[in-house]
């Protein structure tokens, strides 16, 4: 058929077909339409059709749908046909109201010869409540993502899906996708007028459909095809559709951990932490990733055999780059494709939870990466980020930082926190990045960053974000635990938020990780000139509600692994690395470590291949996983060691002072036992060491990393009497036999 010219239409026809029409439910769908208006123009292109028609002598109701690829239009069940507006892809039918059912459905050939069938789209009434606009508005739409993305839906018993998007500077906003071509005349959406959302209910389609959104900007008229940010499932990289999801679908079967996650007090309970790249950590025989599902069963018997209560996830949401772990994050509603789907990952949980085993997902609010399919000017114009790239632009990683301050983009974010504790039953958020988010200046230069309100470098808005993050998640989760990672001396940062605090379950303590890991690489016999690396964590120890990391970060650009960081020969490297693991298990504080870490992988991290699991056939090597193993149960075992991890009453100095012999002794208490440690930093065998001890009576050694269980030398003491000889301020003492770069642990 010759197309007219464009021309030949009034304005909205022409920006229907040109895919520029705001509110497209206005012209196309059921209308009435009166006998006096429909013969007005007559000799329009419009109304070439009417000669087709019938002429009731009564208002009729005119159906205009729009099908770019339409050879021939109908209503299904082979009701009358559509007449073809002449030179264009407008179909019309004028009916009486009665003809018409509730919902009527098109059947139409296109210029392939292919048969559809669908209810027309745009013969639906809007769908998003204004509630919950108001709510997202506001910000407090807790659960907005049940909202806004692309969400199986049922109108009148038709079944469909219901896609809604934020974008309000968009003059136009349609839905593509493998149902209509990518073609963004074919569906375009309503606009919800000033909350900036639109909506679109598309009929007989369902699971497993790919779509985008695709923006028009009102001011430059840019066009724009983006991902779902609220999508809960994406192509394998590098393709970035969305994919439509059952997230009913999926039978959990921990309902006991849940149960007992809401009563658990976690302050008092023993937490060591296995830190898992799950890309990484192994992989198939051709080197591909693993399903979600095998992880489950490979991954959890292993930390489980080695006793970690449990499992840390690199980010696991969805990203586009390997390489950047998951920390520049594109999906922050779904898990990573690369291991499954969504009901695969809920499978993985599901899985720990059965086993005992909890989950921590790392979480990234502090920035997002510049694709331009993402988050990037997502309507054209900086929505997400701030406009001012010197606060909208982190320059040492070229990502964009999010605009706290915008009522729906902090919604977007808090939804999220909750989307993976609610949805996916996880047990605990580690917050990335924390400290880049606290400050104005960070690492920037002074010209390149604008101060708050009263001239300082304090991020309120990012301040308020935090605060209400910990705030909501404690309320709506309860059990479940926040985490910080921030490597500054913030104040408060694990104190309520009622007490002008940031509200966080726990921090990451990362000035005890650089002061250890700085003191550890030094030659033994030069530690006694810095002792007080070893000390000085104690000053601050319960300041805060601490963990203390040996992460991924320790491991990677050029930093060597843990085991390369020890000074020595093998066996020394070794003996080095079995004490540093004692310390941070019988220190103040929960515990996390990197995966490989646990059997001393010598090469550093990297995230392209399996783990060493190798080298597990050389003794010092299998050694060092049995001690981590039995530091596990230790740790579980002993209250001593966990009960009062944040209170000053868990922790009391025995000798801090020794710095000629490079050792340090402590007590471990809990309300119903008292353990001794003894740490010894050279490689020299210290006979006949005497400490003081609370009580007299006879101890017993539970545990000595110098074991040849271990791969060590076997020196140690077994059972110890004490003498009433007083020392260290303490009515009683023990002589020990201190192994040589190893440390001893005593019971009464």
């Amino acid at each position: 058929m010759k197309k007219q010219s464009l021309s030949a239409f009034d304005a909205d026809a022409i920006k229907i077909m040109e895919a520029r029409h705001h509110d497209p439910f206005s012209i196309l769908g059921r209308h009435p339409i009166s006998i006096d208006s429909r013969h007005r123009s007559s000799n329009d292109a419009r109304a070439a059709v009417s000669t087709t028609s019938r002429h009731p002598e009564k208002d009729q109701i005119r159906v205009k749908v729009y099908l770019p690829y339409a050879e021939t239009v109908s209503f299904a069940d082979n009701g009358p046909a559509f007449s073809r507006i002449p030179g264009s892809d407008f179909f019309e039918y004028y009916a009486e109201q009665e003809e018409l059912p509730a919902h009527y459905k098109l059947s139409w050939q296109d210029k392939d010869g292919q048969h559809h069938e669908h209810h027309d789209p745009y013969d639906f009434p809007p769908q998003f409540p204004a509630f919950d606009q108001h709510l997202f508005g506001e910000g407090k739409h807790w659960h907005i993502y049940k909202k806004l993305g692309g969400h199986l839906h049922q109108v009148d018993g038709i079944d469909g899906v219901l896609f809604a998007v934020w974008a309000p500077n968009a003059g136009r906003v349609s839905v593509v996708g493998n149902f209509n071509r990518w073609d963004g005349r074919s569906h375009p959406m309503r606009s919800l007028g000033g909350s900036g959302i639109w909506e679109l209910f598309i009929p007989n389609i369902g699971t497993g459909s790919l779509y985008k959104f695709e923006i028009l900007n009102r001011a430059s008229q840019e066009v724009l095809l983006k991902t779902d940010p609220y999508g809960q499932q994406f192509e394998f990289r590098p393709s970035t559709a969305s994919i439509v999801v059952d997230n009913q679908a999926y039978s959990w079967q921990d309902e006991q951990w849940l149960d007992q996650r809401k009563k658990h007090n976690w302050l008092h309970q023993p937490m060591s932490v296995y830190e898992v790249h799950l890309g990484s950590w192994q992989r198939d025989k051709l080197g591909n990733f693993l399903n979600y599902r095998d992880l489950a069963k490979q991954l959890i018997e292993y930390v489980k055999n080695l006793g970690f209560t449990h499992i840390e996830l690199l980010p696991i949401t969805e990203h586009p780059y390997d390489g950047s772990w998951g920390y520049q994050t594109t999906g922050y509603f779904a898990p990573t494709s690369r291991h499954g789907s969504p009901d695969d990952f809920r499978y993985f949980v599901d899985t720990c939870h059965q086993n005992g085993i909890g989950v921590i997902l790392d979480w990234v609010p502090a920035h997002f990466p510049k694709d331009a399919f993402a988050l990037a000017r997502f309507d054209g114009s900086a929505l997400y980020e701030h406009e001012d790239p010197r606060k909208g632009e982190h320059r040492d990683w070229g990502t964009l930082i999010y605009n706290y301050g915008r009522n729906e983009v902090k919604n977007f974010l808090l939804a999220s926190a909750i989307f993976w504790l609610e949805e996916f039953h996880i047990d605990g958020l580690r917050v990335d990045a924390v400290a880049s988010m606290l400050y104005l200046d960070y690492s920037r230069e002074d010209n390149d960053w604008i101060p708050n309100q009263y001239g300082g470098n304090e991020n309120l808005e990012a301040i308020d974000f935090l605060r209400e993050l910990n705030a909501v998640t404690h309320d709506q989760q309860p059990g479940t635990v926040i985490m910080a990672e921030e490597s500054t001396s913030w104040p408060q940062v694990t104190r309520p938020t009622w007490t002008g605090g940031l509200g966080f379950s726990m921090k990451w303590n990362m000035g005890w990780m650089h002061d250890i890991l700085s003191y550890i690489q030094q030659e033994p016999i030069h530690r006694k000139y810095h002792h007080d690396q070893l000390t000085f964590g104690m000053l601050y120890a319960f300041t805060e509600n601490f963990v203390l990391p040996f992460s991924h970060d320790e491991v990677v650009h050029g930093k060597g692994s843990l085991l390369n960081k020890m000074p020595g020969d093998e066996w020394q490297r070794f003996a080095n690395l079995r004490l540093l693991y004692t310390l941070m298990y019988t220190y103040p504080g929960k515990k996390l470590l990197f995966m490989g870490c646990e059997f001393g992988q010598g090469t550093e991290w990297n995230f392209n291949k399996a783990l060493d699991w190798y080298v597990l056939d050389y003794p010092h090597h299998k050694g060092l996983q049995t001690l981590l193993k039995d530091l596990n149960h230790l740790h579980k075992t002993h209250p001593a060691l966990y009960q009062y991890d944040f209170e000053g009453k868990g922790f009391e100095w025995i000798d801090c002072h020794d710095l000629q012999q490079s050792v340090i002794s402590y007590r471990r208490k809990s309300d119903h036992e008292d353990l001794i440690v003894v740490l010894n930093f050279t490689p020299v065998v210290r006979e006949a060491y005497r400490i003081g001890v609370p009580h007299p009576g006879t101890y017993t050694e539970i545990f000595n990393s110098d074991s040849s269980f271990y791969a060590g030398s076997n020196t140690g003491n077994g059972a110890v009497l004490s003498e009433p000889i007083a020392w260290m301020n303490q009515l009683h003492s023990v002589k020990l036999t201190l192994p040589p770069l190893g440390a001893v642990i005593l019971k009464l």
